[in-house]
């Protein structure tokens, strides 16, 4: 059965979510909009906040955008909407929206300054951004212990995924101000992961992530070893609520100017 990616992200960031939630303070009558909003997650929640208000939410993938809609639909939720686009250029109402929001959606712009500098656009002055993105690579032992275990044997992982763009908070901070944004901001978030509830579960969710188009032009014997690699890995993280990796995140708020 194909992973449903959509429910994967959301129990694997339950543990964030609600730190993140916690950090909105989203009021009735605000507008929002959501940047990378994925299946749609915080835009409902926030949809259901600012009940006098509204949440847009933006993402270039047609799949999780399909199925935020299907879900909103589904929770009877009225004041939502979903766009496919790119937020670093996509044209938005100028001082329209209250709060900007992002559960790791902001760390994959290429050009991180061009791409906040339109956000903070379309913000009312004043306005809130708050935005949760991964600290160093090094501090997420899912990014770390995963990678190797997908590693050919003998060599050390050296790709640096862009998922780690905003985990320097000064490189950050020069970007959002270089943005037009004050009042910069972050604060630690240290919960772990979840990859699933059983082993079983974790490395066929891990398979799909990141081994599905991986590995065909590789001998047999190196892809039996990569798999062996994997379910020990999975079977040491296995804990009584599932098998869970260590993490680090910054909740990043700061405000337009």
């Amino acid at each position: 059965m194909a992973l449903d990616r959509a429910a994967f992200y959301d129990a694997e960031l339950q543990r964030h979510q609600e730190h993140f939630r916690a950090a909105l303070t989203i009021g009735p009558r605000d507008r929002v909009l959501d940047i990378g909003c994925g299946a749609g997650q915080s835009t409902r929640e926030a949809a259901r906040a600012a009940v006098e208000g509204s949440a847009l939410g933006v993402d270039v993938m047609a799949d999780m955008l399909e199925a935020a809609r299907r879900r909103s639909a589904e929770e009877g939720l009225h004041n939502v909407t979903f766009e496919l686009g790119d937020a670093q250029v996509r044209g938005f109402p100028k001082a329209y929206f209250d709060l900007c929001i992002s559960r790791f959606g902001t760390m994959f712009f290429a050009d991180p300054v061009v791409a906040f500098t339109n956000i903070g656009r379309a913000m009312r002055p004043g306005a809130r951004l708050v935005m949760l993105v991964w600290q160093g690579r090094e501090r997420n032992e899912w990014a770390v212990a995963i990678q190797q275990a997908l590693a050919p044997a003998g060599i050390s992982p050296t790709h640096v995924s862009p998922a780690f763009s905003l985990a320097d908070r000064a490189v950050t901070a020069r970007i959002l101000t270089a943005a037009g944004f004050t009042s910069i901001a972050f604060a630690e978030v240290h919960e772990p992961v979840f990859y699933g509830p059983t082993v079983d579960a974790a490395y066929e969710a891990v398979v799909d992530l990141f081994l599905a188009k991986d590995g065909q032009a590789e001998p047999s014997s190196a892809i039996d070893d990569v798999h062996r690699r994997l379910r020990a890995l999975l079977e040491a993280q296995l804990t009584a609520d599932g098998v869970l990796f260590d993490s680090h995140a910054w909740i990043v708020t700061a405000h337009r100017a």
